[in-house]
């Protein structure tokens, strides 16, 4: 291979900048503003929830409603209603603000399907199986996603590319609105009367995870660093295979 061949093979242009920009972005058009409202928004989400990950063994025995209307939280849900059982608060608040909080933002990722298409939704499902759920899904009959937003609420489901999903399939707003609310109603309602039936013991695991808030808080950032750092050796060790195996051999 000549040397002005290796110098070019190991160079990138600012074509091929380009070009992998646009592939990684879920946009097929010149950014508006829009687009920058709906980034910088659902950005702003994300660092949101990470940001409150820190205090809320803090706030889970002082604030559970709040912490369940910020945060959409199940523990905090439970929490509260367990304090509704022994007198200290009722339960109504607990569940309005447990339904608020689970859906308050679910129509970023809506409006993302119905502005961006199905390129966000290989963006929020990474994992084959959930690429493979949002393939199937997207199979379904039109009637069925209303129950599969519902479903959304789920433990486990990939809720952002489903919400996507049906941005993206022409499900309007209000009824997109209407069938999140009622499945986080179910998940609220379930973990809510759990939390009222369990009662007094549920208030001492919770006056417990208060009393140790702060190793428990530690714990979470040990984590939380320790999956990121293997997250980016793993992409590393993948990015240099990559590199490696597309390495044409030398000729003598």
């Amino acid at each position: 291979m000549s040397e002005a061949g290796e110098t070019g093979a190991g160079k990138t242009g600012p074509e091929e900048l380009t070009q992998a920009w646009r592939d990684a972005v879920p946009w097929d058009h010149p950014m508006s503003r829009g687009d920058k409202v709906l980034v910088f928004a659902t950005l702003g989400v994300l660092v949101l929830m990470l940001a409150t990950l820190s205090v809320r063994p803090f706030l889970l025995a002082s604030h559970p409603v709040a912490l369940s209307a910020v945060t959409g939280s199940l523990s905090a849900i439970g929490a509260g209603a367990a304090f509704a059982r022994i007198g200290e608060g009722e339960l109504w608040p607990v569940v309005v603000a447990g339904v608020f909080g689970m859906v308050k933002f679910d129509w970023l990722f809506w409006l993302a399907g119905r502005r961006w298409g199905a390129k966000v939704i290989e963006l929020w499902a990474p994992g084959d199986v959930a690429k493979r759920f949002v393939a199937r899904v997207r199979s379904w009959p039109a009637w069925a996603m209303p129950l599969v937003v519902m479903a959304a609420a789920l433990p486990g489901v990939p809720a952002p590319a489903v919400f996507a999903l049906a941005g993206l399939g022409g499900t309007g707003v209000v009824r997109f609105l209407l069938f999140d609310a009622l499945g986080a109603a179910v998940i609220v309602g379930l973990v809510a009367g759990l939390g009222f039936w369990v009662g007094q013991y549920a208030v001492d695991v919770v006056l417990l995870i208060d009393e140790y808030a702060l190793w428990i808080t530690l714990a979470l950032v040990v984590l939380v660093s320790l999956r990121a750092g293997y997250r980016g050796y793993r992409e590393d060790r993948a990015k240099k295979a990559r590199e490696a195996g597309g390495k044409a051999p030398s000729t003598p």
